[in-house]
C-alpha cells in the first residue's frame, strides 16, 4: 500500500457536505457554552483545575506513546528527582511535565501575541526543552522530509508524507491566514485549522502535542472560553484509530466532511465529560472547604486547602515550606487532614526523608475512575 501525501492545494477545504454537519454545528456550539458558562463561576481556575491540566498532559503524550500515568508524573515532581536519570519513565514523565509548561507559555504569550506562527514556534520550544526530540530543532521548521509510519519505515513504506520542507512556509503562511479568517462556524474552522496541522506536521518532533494544544488556546483567542482549560485528549485517545484514520482520509479521499463530524462530535461528548468533572471538582471543593474549617479552626485552613488542591501529591516539608502557614500550624493540619482520611501516604517519612502525601478524591476525579 503506497504512502498517502499531504493534500496540496487541497486547503482550505472548497466545500463541506453541510448537511451532515448542521445537526452538530448547534449542540457542539451549546455544549461549549455550557462549560464556557461552568468556568466563569469557579473561584481561582488555576488551584482548581491543575489536577485537569496534568491529565491533559499525560493523555496528549500517551497518543504519541508514552506510558506515565499522572500519579507517576505528580509523585517524581514531588520528589524533585525527575531530572536525576534518564530512564525511559522519566523520559515520558518529563515530556509531560513539557506539554504543562508549554501550554502556559502560550496562555502567557497571547497577552501579547495572536495565535500564530511566532507564538507556535515559541510554545514549540518549550515543549521540546531537555526531552527526547531537543537536538531536532526546537523551535524551528523542518528543512528536511518526514513522514509517518512505523518506526524505522523508509519514506516508501510510510502510512503518511507532510508537506514538502520546500513547500512548508506557504503552507505554514495559508494556515495562520486561516486561523484569522471569517468563517461561518468558529468550531468548524477549529477542526480544520487542527487538521492541516497535523497533516503540514511543520517540525521534526512534537507536531501531534502542539497540535492539540492548539485547541484550547484557539478557543481562548477566539473569546469562546474565558480560559484555555478545554481538553479533548482524553476523547481523542479513546477512540485513537479513528482520529488517525479521519484524519488520512482528508488526503487520501479529500474527506474534510468525514473529519469535521468527528471532531464536532469529539468536542459535544469531551464538553459534557469535561463539565462533570470541574462540576465535581468545584462540589469537592466547597465541602471540603467548610470541612477543614471546622476540623483545624485554623484562619489558615483554605490557604492550606488550596495549596493542596494545586499540589495533590506533595512532600510534607514542601508542605510546611512554603504553604505560608507558622510551621506548627501546618504540622497540625497535615496531621488532621491524614488522620481523617482526607491525605493519604504514598510514602513513609524516614528520619530527614519527608512523607510524600496524595489527595485521593481529587486525583480520582481528575483521572476519572479510581486510581487512588
Amino acid at each position: 500500500m503506497s504512502a498517502v501525501h499531504y493534500h496540496l492545494g487541497g486547503f482550505p477545504p472548497a466545500a463541506l457536505d453541510l448537511a451532515r454537519l448542521f445537526p452538530l454545528i448547534g449542540p457542539a456550539n451549546a455544549a461549549i457554552a455550557r462549560y464556557a458558562g461552568l468556568l466563569e463561576g469557579i473561584p481561582s481556575p488555576n488551584v482548581l483545575l491543575s489536577p485537569m491540566t496534568v491529565q491533559e498532559a499525560v493523555l496528549s503524550s500517551r497518543i504519541e506513546g508514552t506510558q506515565a500515568t499522572m500519579g507517576e508524573v505528580l509523585e517524581l515532581e514531588a520528589e524533585d528527582s525527575v531530572f536525576e536519570d534518564n530512564t525511559p519513565k522519566k523520559a515520558d514523565i518529563r515530556e509531560v511535565l513539557n506539554y504543562r509548561a508549554a501550554l502556559n507559555e502560550a496562555v502567557r504569550l497571547l497577552v501579547e501575541l495572536p495565535l500564530s506562527q511566532r507564538l507556535v514556534r515559541e510554545t514549540h520550544r518549550v515543549l521540546m526543552q531537555g526531552v527526547r526530540g531537543r537536538s531536532k530543532d526546537p523551535g524551528e521548521y523542518r528543512r528536511i522530509p518526514n513522514w509517518i509510519g512505523p518506526e524505522g519505515c523508509t519514506i516508501e513504506q510510510a502510512r503518511f508524507v507532510p508537506v514538502s520542507a520546500e513547500k512548508l512556509p506557504d503552507a505554514m503562511q495559508a494556515w495562520e491566514h486561516y486561523l484569522h479568517a471569517d468563517a461561518p462556524d468558529v468550531l468548524v474552522q477549529l477542526a480544520i485549522a487542527h487538521a492541516e496541522f497535523e497533516a503540514i506536521h511543520p517540525f521534526l518532533d512534537g507536531n501531534g502535542r502542539l497540535g492539540r494544544l492548539i485547541i484550547p488556546l484557539f478557543l481562548f483567542s477566539r473569546g469562546l472560553l474565558a480560559r484555555p482549560s478545554f481538553y479533548l485528549s482524553e476523547y481523542l485517545e479513546n477512540h485513537r484509530d479513528e482520529y488517525y484514520a479521519r484524519l488520512l482520509a482528508i488526503s487520501r479521499d479529500g474527506d474534510w466532511t468525514g473529519w469535521v463530524e468527528f471532531f464536532l462530535k469529539a468536542l459535544i461528548e469531551q464538553a459534557s465529560v469535561n463539565q462533570s468533572r470541574v462540576q465535581s471538582i468545584l462540589t469537592l471543593y466547597q465541602r471540603r472547604k467548610d470541612w477543614i474549617a471546622e476540623e483545624t479552626h485554623s484562619q489558615y485552613a483554605v490557604r492550606a486547602l488550596d495549596w493542596m488542591f494545586q499540589k495533590p501529591i506533595f512532600k510534607s516539608s514542601d508542605f510546611r515550606d512554603t504553604v505560608g502557614i507558622p510551621g506548627p500550624t501546618a504540622t497540625r493540619i497535615l496531621r488532621v487532614c491524614r488522620d481523617s482520611g482526607m491525605l493519604r501516604e504514598l510514602r513513609g517519612g524516614a528520619g530527614r526523608r519527608a512523607a510524600i502525601l496524595c489527595f485521593p478524591e481529587l486525583l480520582n476525579i481528575a483521572e476519572g475512575h479510581d486510581a487512588f
